[in-house]
């Protein structure tokens, strides 16, 4: 067990951010077990014919499905706005020495695979060479999702802000994980992890990391003392994989009764998008999409928040019961 004696600091330090290159790590996993899980399936068949051009044998080698996981694969992100970019220039700087000392503990005392070795043997060059594979791998595999993924991330972080407004950060902890457990009246937080020793920690600075492709594990991170992180699964993870992320079809009868435009539009806001997200899906200038997410607003089939300096949109319900409606009446009916 892992014990976290939360601080009375940790109230006023507890954050949330994103991790490109976290879900990077965790998808690798899914590709070298597909089978582990189904959540995940429509993303892997999708994905495995695109991957001709990708280093397999170094990438599953790094994420090899067990458990630990290297630590440069799942760093402490800087924040919110954290992109792979960012990620992949600090992991290009690892020395080779942690490169190698983290995959000796992947493959749990097992000899390295021959490309893991080459790696190894390219010295300061490793880090640099692993970063531009990931990119590689980034570019074919999550890129097209990533818009999307976003939404979904930026969604389970407005839920899990209320749960604070209304029954504080205990309950917020409460409902992350199984694997978590709280005594409230100690401040303390627990995690079942068997793999690890047992150990006890002082926490004041928590930040929690939303991810689409860690589910169903939880990842701890424990950066510098006193400090930790949680990478946790995000709710309604099967969002991102749905049929929602292609635009609405001319004949379709949502199409019909909006115009294909906003038909196309009310169904990418399933999960939070901006204006100008939604206008780069579309290929649509952001003020002809401002103007008709204008009209859907009036209309009362989307909601906005503001997130920093973006407003981000999502459909009401009465939004998503047309969509189902109009799904469920696109499906071709079986004959007998």
């Amino acid at each position: 067990m892992i014990h976290f004696r939360l601080s009375l600091d940790v109230l006023g330090n507890t954050r949330f951010a994103f991790s490109p290159l976290c879900e990077v790590g965790s998808s690798l996993r899914i590709l070298a077990d597909p089978g582990a899980t189904r959540l995940h399936a429509p993303w892997v068949r999708r994905v495995i014919p695109r991957m001709d051009d990708v280093d397999r044998d170094l990438l599953l080698g790094i994420a090899r499905p067990g458990r630990w996981a290297a630590g440069w694969l799942f760093p402490r992100p800087a924040g919110p706005e954290s992109t792979i970019e960012s990620q992949l220039e600090n992991l290009a700087a690892t020395p080779h020495e942690s490169l190698a000392e983290d995959l000796g503990k992947v493959w749990e005392g097992q000899p390295l695979p021959r490309r893991l070795q080459e790696l190894i043997a390219t010295g300061d060059q490793a880090g640099g060479l692993l970063a531009e594979a990931i990119q590689q791998y980034w570019t074919v595999a999550i890129a097209p999702y990533w818009t999307r993924m976003r939404g979904v991330l930026e969604d389970d972080v407005a839920f899990r802000a209320g749960l604070t407004m209304t029954g504080g950060l205990f309950d917020l902890l409460g409902d992350l994980h199984p694997e978590i457990s709280l005594r409230a009246d100690e401040h303390i937080l627990t995690i079942d992890k068997p793999q690890h020793a047992d150990a006890t920690y002082d926490g004041a600075v928590l930040t929690l990391v939303p991810s689409i492709f860690v589910w169903p594990r939880l990842i701890i991170g424990h950066s510098r003392p006193g400090a930790f992180e949680l990478t946790y699964a995000v709710r309604g993870v099967a969002r991102v994989w749905e049929s929602g992320h292609e635009v609405a079809r001319p004949a379709d009868r949502l199409g019909a009764l909006l115009g294909r435009t906003r038909a196309a539009i009310l169904t990418l806001v399933e999960v939070p998008m901006s204006t100008t997200q939604i206008a780069r899906t579309l290929s649509q200038s952001p003020g002809s999409v401002s103007q008709h997410l204008s009209v859907l607003r009036d209309s009362g089939m989307v909601t906005s928040r503001r997130r920093g300096r973006s407003v981000l949109y999502q459909q009401t319900a009465l939004a998503t019961s047309l969509v189902a409606a109009n799904r469920a009446a696109e499906r071709p009916r079986a004959v007998g």
